[in-house]
């Protein structure tokens, strides 16, 4: 097909594609022709260095994937009423990563797919309707999930908290409502969950389901404190309710120490279902839901089919069983601790330099940098993070940014990143921050200018790592040792941000 004009597609997206459906920078949209491993190229041949696509899990157009879709397509795609070896060997092999119990599959084409099945399944098998869920969740766009997510249910568009649906605070221990230096953080925020429980329970509501992302991403790249689950699941049991952990943006391995986010928050703690997208198919539209025999046996027994046209085909079952393999074979799980641990160490370093880093937290290559007006206070760095953002852009690395108040750096790229990507991202952002600091502390950032002016080593028209400057960095030049900043955060416990629903 023949390439158009940059300026011609943004036209014709315009008129022909649905306005809220949104670019990522929108004042200079990129051109993406074609990507490999962790690199996306634009038009003009440049290279950007991806830090965000958690989708294209094992690297962009991974030649093994690759190759198991177009084999397998060439030689047979159909439904699963079709008996074939594809759609059972993915299964034994997706639920051998999984505890015991969890052992049966449904195949569905997207996140919010599954996540829908999930409210279905919670929903036939307790009898009840109600749900617990995270303030500031996401957990899909159709309508069932809007419902309960908050993220979007609270903002712009949304119509406000359904009488079903009951908020409870986020475990964020950096600006939450219990903060680190609490004891037991982790009971508090699940005593939280057991108070909304409680509290819907003597309003005469039935809890049919608790339901969070492991590791919340859109809520600001959150890491639950140690013991949350365990005894968020515990009171939910003890409520008649089954407990649903959605690995659509965190599993696979992304973790690094193992391959679901709930095993690395509490190895004691395991859900009744799990959702699963996103990374399972690199690219490929698929997700499933894995459950128990008893909740699939209750779902079977009303007599109503579940049947999905494209769930579980053979090519996608194909791709599947590829993305597993090279997670395993190119120790992408351990590539992700290492890398994920360098970049942590290297932000670390940074916010000894930079005040506008208050906080950095992760698992694996899952991370995210709080940025702030103010280390002492936290307040949220909004305005200047969307500079940040399009500083890197204008370097050529591909960030976003993400939480309540959008100030948060979020990294969770392709699981392929090296530890010389590592570099290139914090040359740059140590560079950016000085700018936008400066700025900051002037009272100029609104004047900065739209597009950054950079040195013409920052970035490559071909592939292979790129730093600011002539010759090869390295971390140890970089990020040595500077004196540590005294914030002076010895707050006491946060008081209380909200009144959530269903705490009397």
């Amino acid at each position: 097909m023949e390439s158009l004009p940059k300026e011609e597609t943004l036209q014709l997206r315009m008129k022909h594609y649905g306005p809220s459906c949104k670019l990522f920078f929108k004042d200079n949209p990129i051109k993406i022709v074609r990507a490999e491993g962790q690199y996306m190229y634009d038009e003009q041949g440049n290279q950007y260095l991806d830090c965000i696509n958690n989708v294209a899990h094992v690297g962009h157009c991974h030649p093994s994937v690759v190759k198991a879709c177009t084999e397998q397509m060439s030689l047979l795609n159909t439904n699963s009423r079709f008996l074939h070896d594809n759609l059972v060997t993915y299964a034994k092999r997706l639920t051998a990563t999984l505890p015991e119990k969890l052992s049966v599959c449904y195949f569905v084409n997207s996140g919010s797919e599954a996540n829908d099945l999930a409210l279905r399944l919670a929903r036939t098998y307790t009898g009840n309707y109600d749900f617990v869920v995270l303030d500031n969740g996401y957990h899909g766009h159709l309508s069932s999930l809007i419902d309960i997510s908050a993220y979007k249910f609270n903002h712009a568009g949304g119509q406000g908290r359904k009488p079903f649906v009951h908020l409870v605070p986020v475990p964020d221990v950096y600006r939450g409502l219990h903060r680190e230096n609490v004891p037991d953080v982790g009971k508090k925020y699940a005593m939280e969950v057991k108070h909304s429980i409680d509290g819907a329970r003597r309003r005469g509501r039935k809890i049919a389901a608790f339901l969070a992302e492991s590791l919340q991403s859109c809520g600001g790249q959150i890491i639950p404190p140690p013991g949350y689950l365990r005894e968020v699941y515990k009171y939910v049991r003890e409520a008649g309710a089954v407990c649903i952990a959605d690995e659509v943006q965190v599993g696979f391995g992304r973790v690094g120490s193992h391959f679901w986010a709930f095993q690395a928050i509490d190895k004691d703690a395991c859900p009744d279902i799990v959702t699963m997208g996103k990374p399972i198919g690199n690219g490929h539209p698929m997700s499933a839901v894995i459950t128990t025999p008893e909740i699939a046996e209750a779902f079977g027994a009303t007599g109503m089919e579940y049947f999905n046209t494209f769930g579980g085909n053979p090519v996608s079952c194909a791709i599947g069983l590829a993305v597993m393999d090279v997670i395993e074979k190119e120790d992408l799980m351990g590539n992700a601790t290492r890398v994920g641990n360098y970049l942590m160490e290297g932000f670390r370093k940074l916010g000894e330099k930079h005040d506008m880093i208050g906080d950095v937290r992760g698992l694996g290559f899952f991370i995210g940098v709080d940025l702030v007006k103010d280390k002492r206070t936290r307040e949220p760095a909004t305005a200047e993070a969307q500079h940040v953002i399009y500083r890197m852009k204008e370097r050529f690395i591909l960030l976003s940014t993400d939480g309540p108040q959008r100030n948060v750096l979020k990294l969770k790229g392709p699981m392929c990143f090296t530890t010389e990507d590592a570099d290139r991202v914090l040359v740059n952002l140590d560079q950016v921050l000085t700018e936008v600091e400066a700025a900051s502390s002037n009272n100029t950032l609104e004047h900065l200018p739209e597009h950054a002016v950079v040195s013409k080593d920052v970035h490559s028209k071909r592939s292979g790592p790129i730093f600011t400057g002539s010759g090869p960095v390295s971390h140890n030049i970089l990020f040595g040792k500077r004196p540590s900043d005294n914030d002076g955060d010895n707050d006491d416990e946060a008081k209380r941000q909200k009144t959530w629903a269903g705490v009397d």
